[in-house]
């Protein structure tokens, strides 16, 4: 296994593209992933490459989280993905900076049913907002989501930074917090997601 967080996220980038080259468009968005598949079977993984935005937040200064598959590839899981989901505080002092690294890469809003918004800072005050940039789509969401029994503030306290050498650095959730997200989503892809990160050496 490849210890550092950033090397396993950029191998399994890596894995993506190879599996991805020949493959043709389907006309599906993260939003129609398969509840078993993942998004690994969307248009999404091809040309997936969460770094470009990864590197624009670090570079504004954003305190946003990694969360979902990214996240569990950070801890080790073997299963590839094709979106980027995010986790902030919400908190409307740290939007413009958001929409600042969003703008940069060229990326594209919309609402939940599909809707475009602008880049702005004030469509990220919505609970979820999907996006869409060259590298990588997915949600970019706050503890004002309905997240049942989850603390999710208090989840946002306890993440991990990852850094490289180049100084970039990557907040993510934790292992034992997200395990906890995959079960309480409790689609087949998530359980399976958390039994594996169960097994995960910490």
């Amino acid at each position: 296994m490849i210890d550092q967080p950033l090397e396993r996220l950029r191998a399994a980038v890596r894995r993506t593209r190879e599996l991805a080259l020949n493959r043709a468009g389907t006309g599906l968005g993260h939003q129609d992933a398969d509840d078993d598949v993942g998004t690994i079977g969307t248009d999404g993984a091809l040309g997936f490459d969460p770094f470009p935005l990864l590197e624009a937040l670090h570079r504004n200064g954003v305190r946003v989280a990694v969360i979902g598959q990214v996240a569990g590839i950070m801890h080790g899981s073997t299963e590839l993905t094709g979106d980027l989901d995010l986790l902030w505080d919400g908190a409307p002092a740290n939007a413009p900076a958001l929409a600042a690294a969003f703008t940069s890469v060229n990326a594209q809003l919309t609402d939940e049913t599909g809707n475009p918004l602008a880049t702005h800072p004030d469509s990220f005050l919505r609970p979820k907002v999907q996006f869409t940039s060259p590298g990588a789509g997915g949600d970019c969401c706050t503890p004002a989501l309905p997240w049942g029994d989850l603390h999710v503030r208090e989840i946002l306290d306890r993440t991990i930074v990852a850094v490289d050498p180049g100084g970039l650095e990557v907040r993510y959730v934790s292992r034992q917090d997200l395990i906890r997200m995959r079960r309480a989503l409790g689609r087949p892809k998530d359980l399976r997601r958390a039994d594996e990160l169960d097994f995960v050496r910490p």
